[in-house]
């Protein structure tokens, strides 16, 4: 019998995005499989369920009928109580858990004997790139900041040239040079803004000047030898971080547009900019803090509201960035899951080899228990 895949609407607030585009219901078919969708499933993102049905999914009225015999349920974020309760025992869930905020869920998951994989754990080696859901989501992230910052200043970003004089062009700065903020850096640069960036990796520079921006680093020796064989950034010494962030206050204290995006897996995010810095920028400055989800890098940023301080900063916490982009964030995470998926369905049947590094590297429950060694409470 073919394996039954459902995919349920989202029920977390703000949460706009769906697991699944009519391209994907016809890959997943390919691999052999039966596809079921809730019905609304993509009313966030402009796909209605006719086009769904038009791709070959059964559309279910409600997540209890679309839980019916599927041995395979695919989330954006995980599924509520009630969802996990619905799951029949050996059930596959498939989503991003955030599972170091979620142990609720993740218990909840474990207690119906789900076999859950959390596609921020998909590790980032070259045979999974397709599977990276995290970077996916924040290349959009870093886009979408960037386009958030420039409705929230009021100014034109690049420099225009008029018969009634200059318009000079805007100034960013991205802290973070990872995914998201190569993005915001490539896309500042695109709208014409005098473009700067920092991170704590030596490689980042390379990266950084090659779209056209500069680097902004305390370069000594010990930054030289900052980044680990596998390309994570070692701890640097009090005497640095304070080099650094004399820096960063003499940088940012010019600045019309901040855009922060340092995260760290399993822990709350890095405090980059502190209520000093933001009290040093210009009235009419604002700040977009892409970590807000995890505690945010900026002092006195709060999740879901723009803070307007008592000297005119803008400080952005918009939660879910890739959400407010939703369709082209649901295309591209709908991928990841269909290349994730096909680990594990082979020839229409369930196939799972926990022995593959990939899959091994991203189950967080099975058999009942948590068997992620990093959640385990």
């Amino acid at each position: 019998m073919a394996v039954a895949i459902a995919v349920t609407r989202e029920r977390r607030e703000g949460e706009t995005r769906c697991a699944v585009t009519p391209e994907t219901v016809k890959k997943l078919l390919a691999l052999g499989a039966t596809v079921v969708v809730e019905a609304g499933t993509g009313a966030g993102c402009a796909i209605p369920d006719a086009e769904f049905a038009e791709a070959g999914a059964t559309i279910a009225k409600d997540t209890k009928a679309a839980l019916t015999g599927a041995d395979v349920l695919l989330k954006v974020r995980g599924p509520t109580a009630q969802e996990a309760s619905a799951l029949k025992p050996g059930a596959v869930v498939v989503a991003l858990l955030d599972a170091y905020r979620e142990p609720e869920t993740v218990k909840a998951l474990a207690g119906a004997g789900a076999s859950a994989f959390a596609m921020e754990f998909v590790p980032r080696i070259t045979r999974a790139q397709v599977m990276d859901a995290l970077s996916s989501q924040a290349n959009l992230a870093g886009y979408r900041a960037v386009i958030e910052a420039a409705y929230a200043f009021g100014k034109g970003f690049p420099m225009m040239m008029t018969a009634a004089g200059t318009v000079a062009a805007a100034k960013v700065f991205v802290m973070g040079a990872g995914v998201a903020g190569l993005q915001a850096v490539a896309t500042a640069r695109r709208l014409g803004a005098v473009v700067t960036a920092t991170d704590v990796r030596p490689a980042s520079k390379e990266q950084v000047e090659s779209l056209g921006a500069k680097f902004v680093a305390v370069e000594d020796e010990e930054f030289k030898a900052a980044e680990t064989a596998a390309g994570y950034a070692k701890p640097m010494s009090e005497e640095y971080q304070a080099k650094q962030a004399e820096l960063t206050a003499s940088h940012i204290v010019k600045q019309d547009i901040v855009i922060t995006t340092a995260l760290i897996p399993g822990r709350p995010a890095p405090r980059l900019v502190t209520a000093a810095h933001v009290a040093s920028m210009k009235p009419g400055s604002v700040i977009i803090d892409l970590a807000v989800d995890n505690g945010g890098n900026v002092e006195g940023v709060k999740a879901g509201e723009v803070v307007t301080t008592a000297n005119g900063v803008k400080i952005v916490g918009w939660t879910n960035m890739p959400g407010r982009i939703a369709a082209d964030a649901s295309n591209l995470y709908a991928r990841n899951l269909v290349a994730f998926l096909g680990l594990m369905v082979k020839d229409g049947a369930l196939a799972i080899d926990l022995e593959d590094e990939i899959l091994k590297a991203a189950v967080v429950t099975h058999g009942g228990a948590v068997v992620h060694e990093g959640v385990k409470r």
